[in-house]
């Protein structure tokens, strides 16, 4: 099914991450497997740090993936979001960053707005990205140069491409369903916005614009991390779009900063600069405003 993907991709110069593509998307689609197998069972739920949950299926979802990523690719680095390593990774040329359920909340909710995500830095940045959602039986996939890909269950693997909309009050936006602050209701009040749709997983609502269902996502609130958005990145940027911080910024990805402190812009593209000039009084001191 992997060549499926690798075939509707364009021609492009990176046919060095072939090889990659197939194994991040090949590993993303096993840990679904594995997750699907605890969805909806009463399933016990520890906290980690930041009282943030997890289970049981982020655990050996995370085991597979990075045993099938490691035994392919043994010199790259690796980032993942229940190891306890989070530096190492930066020595590496490439490394994977790897999230092995986004919206666990959702997933222990028994709602279908979680996803896993594999990421492959070079140099610093997003060149490669998988983004499988276990419950809606798709995979969206993309490398630097040739396109983003979503390949449904029993149906062709497609090239996705973003909205044309510039108008902001027509934008329609995708937010956070569990950490859905208040924040969005003065985003969405600078933008005049009165379409919004609520999801879980980072990397379904950026797949949600790179398939024209939404047009903006914007997280003010800067809790997510490196792991949620670099296959989200590449992505959205294969589909046309655009990913910054909340002030239009470049996010960086570094191992001192593996927090997006200022937050998460993410667009068709064509509005993002509208967009980011709207939402100034997000980041001026306003209440809510992520950390300079």
């Amino acid at each position: 099914m992997t060549e499926e993907i690798l075939a509707a991709l364009g021609p492009g110069e990176r046919t060095d991450l072939d090889g990659e593509l197939a194994a991040a998307a090949e590993a993303a689609e096993e840990a679904g497997r594995i997750i699907r197998r605890y969805f909806r069972t009463g399933l016990q739920v520890d906290h980690k740090a930041g009282d943030e949950p997890v289970t049981r299926a982020d655990r050996e979802a995370q085991e597979a993936i990075l045993a099938r990523l490691s035994g392919a690719f043994p010199g790259y680095g690796v980032l993942a979001e229940e190891q306890a390593d989070t530096t190492s990774w930066s020595a590496a040329r490439r490394a994977w960053v790897v999230d092995p359920l986004d919206g666990t909340k959702d997933f222990i909710a028994g709602r279908d707005g979680f996803s896993v995500m594999i990421g492959l830095l070079e140099a610093g940045r997003p060149v490669l990205g998988v983004v499988h959602q276990p419950a809606g039986g798709r995979t969206f996939a993309a490398i630097q140069g040739r396109g983003a890909v979503m390949r449904k269950d029993g149906a062709p693997a497609r090239l996705l491409s973003v909205s044309a909309q510039t108008e902001l009050p027509r934008l329609r936006l995708v937010a956070s369903k569990s950490h859905r602050g208040e924040t969005i209701d003065r985003a969405r009040q600078l933008l005049g916005l009165t379409d919004e749709l609520n999801v879980g997983s980072v990397g379904l609502k950026i797949s949600l614009i790179a398939r024209d269902q939404r047009d903006l996502y914007i997280n003010p609130e800067g809790h997510c991390k490196l792991w949620d958005s670099c296959a989200p990145e590449i992505i959205r940027a294969e589909a046309g779009g655009r990913m910054t911080d909340l002030r239009g910024d470049p996010l960086a990805y570094g191992p001192d900063q593996l927090r997006l402190h200022r937050g998460i812009l993410a667009t068709n593209g064509v509005c993002h600069e509208a967009v980011a000039r709207a939402l100034t009084p997000l980041w001026q001191g306003a209440a809510g405003a992520p950390r300079a």
